[in-house]
């Protein structure tokens, strides 16, 4: 991984570059982003360019051995510990992140970007939790016990140290505190919070900052081929997760618009017998589909809100969504826009905690409509 090969981001690229150049490289940085955000990625690149034997002032070169090495995750002196859970083949002592770099070798090299569930469900763990056992903290102190076999520094990367069992973090404190000459840890996590006060203290905090619309956009179009038109659209409920974006690509439903549309109508007459009927397609989509359908509706929301004070977004919106949101914004108050906003940020929040999505929105159809009618 290059730092080129990242979009965006290019103020926190500098502020790493700036470090090696200066010899300014904390032995002990955590790398702290948003699942679906670039925190892997960069520490990757990151390790990339401290080994690199011919760097540039804005990358590694890419073709030096470090450089093909660490872009195959098979360089010696870089080593990788994760969260694991047992499978049908590996189970005991043996569930430790060694006996699944085959499987972490392939995730990575596809998608830097994924989190917990996606590497999980790579390697098959059959909804097992995940976690760093305390024999992981045994074997990196044995790991980084031996002086690097061929790199100026040897590099101890943890992804989601998040997930380590406090035996296992307890162990590596001094190891963590001071480390070997030349030895770098780098932490990379979502949740910086759940680690121990005892490993925050060790490590230097790096924020790492969500992709922006535009550049979860320009990842779908250069990395995934995904039309310009659709990729803003999935950018604009992606939040800045390229997780999510990825996921969205095969789970949105190209008539969520109508669904939408269609919902909202029957809201206003207060139709219930074919909002009944609705309720039955709402509820044979598919969880992401139905979070999607939601998101879609408070973007929606979003720009019905714009369209009373502002132009509409040319940009984001087809034909059919501006007339629908230019009509929406003219039908209903600015207090009853923002009281559907919440009834559907409810919904996410209620769908996302698994509530019976065939009550919730019914529930949700009689809210909105009672809401309407106070116009």
């Amino acid at each position: 991984m290059r730092f080129s090969e990242i979009i965006g981001l290019e103020d926190t690229k500098q502020q790493l570059i700036a470090a090696v150049k200066s010899n300014h490289v904390a032995h002990a940085q955590l790398f702290f982003g948003s699942e679906g955000s670039a925190n892997l990625a960069l520490a990757l690149a990151f390790a990339t360019y401290i080994n690199c034997t011919n760097q540039s002032d804005s990358d590694s070169c890419g073709a030096c051995a470090s450089c093909t090495k660490i872009d195959k995750l098979v360089h010696p002196d870089v080593q990788f510990i994760f969260p694991v859970s047992s499978t049908k083949k590996v189970t005991g002592k043996n569930v430790v992140s060694a006996s699944y770099m085959n499987e972490w070798r392939s995730f990575i090299l596809n998608n830097p970007y994924g989190g917990i569930e996606q590497w999980s469900a790579s390697y098959g763990a059959e909804n097992k939790q995940a976690n760093i056992s305390k024999e992981e903290s045994r074997n990196i102190i044995k790991n980084l016990s031996l002086k690097a076999f061929e790199a100026e520094y040897k590099i101890m990367l943890i992804w989601l140290p998040e997930f380590m069992h406090p035996s296992a973090a307890n162990g590596i404190l001094k190891i963590l505190e001071e480390p070997p000459k030349k030895t770098i840890f780098l932490l990379v996590t979502n949740d910086y919070e759940k680690l121990l006060t005892t490993i925050l203290s060790r490590c230097q905090l790096l924020k790492i900052r969500s992709f922006s619309e535009a550049e979860v956009a320009r990842n779908l179009e250069e990395k995934q081929g995904v039309e310009p038109q659709k990729a803003i659209k999935i950018a604009a409920l992606a939040e800045g997760n390229l997780t999510k974006a990825s996921t969205l690509i095969d789970e949105i439903e190209e008539d969520a618009h109508k669904i939408f549309r269609d919902w909202m109508r029957l809201c206003w007459t207060k139709n219930f017998t074919e909002l009944s009927m609705m309720n039955d397609i709402f509820s044979s989509m598919n969880k992401t589909t139905q979070l999607m359908l939601f998101q879609y509706g408070l973007n929606m929301m979003r720009e019905a809100l714009i369209s009373k004070m502002a132009t509409i977004n040319e940009v984001k919106l087809n034909e059919e969504e501006k007339s629908f949101v230019g009509n929406f914004g003219k039908a209903l108050s600015l207090s009853v826009l923002e009281n559907i906003s919440e009834e559907l940020n409810k919904g996410q929040y209620h769908l996302g905690r698994n509530a019976s999505s065939k009550i919730l929105f019914m529930d949700m159809s009689l809210s909105i409509g009672r809401l309407m009618s106070s116009k």
